[in-house]
């Protein structure tokens, strides 16, 4: 089976120096991008993280401090990698949740202003939750037939990735629509917002907070009734990405009153 794209999308793996998604960093990053016409590349690159790789994460992608000290840094590339990820889907597994945002984190702290508005998400584990509830190397087992002995290599993770998608759509013909609009909704657990799912689309289409205090409250009436919300939100420890998001809704109900 060949995927059905409009355009090109690209499936990524990061291995990283921890799991917060704010504050690690990428060690080393993985993209197939696949073509509509079915062609595919495959890049795999090393950085350097500027920061101690703690051994907990070594011990998972045996990357240590030694292995990137001469690589570029996520900085140096920042600019070439979003041209080539610019005008494409993404793509992985369990990405929404943590390849994704940890990317785009590291963008914006590289001062690269990025734009994934008219961009697609499709997250593998998602679908493969929805349907199973295993791992991805479960997953590669059960709908490949084969064992993933690379796991924890970021480009046999993402290429693994890419198989299992092709697989499910064979399995799931009457489920799964070899669609990327369709398999991107399907694969989303909610409509965040904010990559981190601070804040996310209530029923009515409405920006409401997903933590805390306020959760399950507009964005809106929040900042109009609270105002230091937004000021102790731009200065707590939460993602660049969600304060972008935070200061663009801020300024659009402004812009609105």
């Amino acid at each position: 089976m060949k995927l059905n794209l409009k355009k090109p999308i690209v499936f990524l793996d990061l291995e990283t120096t921890g799991v917060d998604t704010s504050r690690d960093r990428i060690v080393e990053i993985s993209l197939v991008k696949v073509m509509p016409d079915g062609t595919k590349e495959v890049k795999t690159r090393r950085l350097n993280p500027e920061m101690h790789i703690p051994e907990s994460a070594s011990a998972i992608h045996h990357i240590y401090d030694q292995d990137v000290a001469e690589c570029p840094t996520f900085r140096e590339i920042a600019k070439s990698l979003w041209s080539y990820l610019e005008g494409c889907d993404l793509a992985g597994y369990n990405s929404n949740k943590f390849d994704v945002p940890v990317l785009v984190e590291e963008f914006l702290r590289a001062g690269v202003d990025i734009d994934m508005q008219k961009m697609r998400f499709i997250d593998v584990q998602n679908i493969f939750h929805k349907m199973e509830q295993r791992t991805l190397v479960a997953a590669y087992k059960f709908y490949c037939g084969r064992d993933l002995t690379e796991a924890h290599s970021a480009e046999a993770d993402t290429l693994a990735t890419y198989e299992v998608l092709m697989a499910q759509l064979d399995r799931y013909p009457e489920t799964l629509q070899n669609d990327v609009d369709f398999l991107a909704d399907f694969s989303c657990r909610e409509q965040a917002v904010d990559f981190a799912g601070r804040i996310v689309y209530n029923e009515n289409g409405e920006e409401v907070f997903n933590f805390g205090k306020h959760k399950g409250k507009t964005v809106r009436e929040v900042f109009r009734t609270e105002p230091s919300y937004y000021s102790w939100m731009m200065n707590g420890d939460f993602p660049l990405y969600t304060k972008k998001v935070i200061t663009a809704l801020r300024l659009r109900d402004m812009n609105h009153k």
